[in-house]
């Protein structure tokens, strides 16, 4: 199967941000939607925004850091459609701080959301995908997996881990499997900033007010890399504005 049209797409972070642009981009195109997000109300008025407009779209609570709510979204994708056909794990939060402020809950939470989050994720998927003999993971990481600023030490770490995972598994992925990674740069979402140090986070915001590009644009990449022929794996993109250096 090739293009977007008809391709069962499961999201997880799907209620604001890169993960609402995605629900969007991907429904326009014909995907048929199971979208994961723990605010209920903004999640449905996703799913209510894609109906609305005749696209295909389910709704679905899910915590990533739970295996058991992973389990349930690609359930819901299997149960409604009859198959999955891409897992797009975007859940993420960047509550960045300095060291020394030993916030450890904060990167507890970015190691569970960012790292464990992903193995459940994968953990639900890849015995369908493997089951159906096809299938796409999507693993949305960070320009911080490439280059570490201050104060953004864990989040970068996290976000490497997720570069690394995502190359582990495509080397492990066979012929039948894609595995690709988008790493976008300073994008215009709410999370930038969000539940980070006071000082941490009026100098993300500073930065993606000045320079940060539309969700819109890490959408298109992710349909981009979804929308590609069998047998073609687009391993990985990586999405910045051109005034980030």
């Amino acid at each position: 199967m090739s293009g977007i049209k008809g391709k069962v797409v499961a999201l997880t972070g799907a209620s604001s941000g890169i993960g609402e642009a995605t629900a969007l981009h991907l429904a326009e195109r014909g995907a048929r939607l199971v979208l994961g997000a723990r605010r209920e109300k903004r999640l449905n008025a996703v799913v209510d925004r894609i109906t609305e407009r005749g696209g295909t779209a389910v709704g679905c609570v899910v915590d990533v850091t739970r295996r058991a709510d992973l389990l349930r979204l690609t359930g819901a994708a299997v149960d409604r459609f009859g198959r999955l056909d891409v897992l797009v794990s975007n859940a993420g939060t960047m509550a960045v701080s300095p060291f020394d402020e030993l916030r450890q809950d904060d990167w507890d939470a970015m190691v569970a959301t960012h790292v464990t989050g992903l193995l459940n994720g994968i953990g639900a998927a890849l015995p369908v995908f493997r089951r159906q003999r096809s299938g796409q993971f999507v693993n949305v990481a960070s320009t911080a997996a490439y280059v570490v600023k201050s104060p953004q030490g864990v989040y970068a770490a996290t976000k490497a881990a997720v570069k690394v995972l995502t190359e582990g598994l495509r080397q492990e992925s066979g012929p039948d499997l894609r595995v690709t990674l988008v790493s976008p740069g300073f994008t215009d979402t709410e999370g930038v900033g969000k539940g980070a140090s006071a000082e941490a986070a009026a100098e993300l915001v500073r930065q993606r007010d000045a320079i940060a590009m539309p969700p819109s644009a890490v959408a298109s990449a992710i349909g981009y890399a979804i929308e590609q022929p069998d047998g073609v794996d687009i391993s990985e993109i990586v999405v910045r504005p051109t005034a980030q250096g």
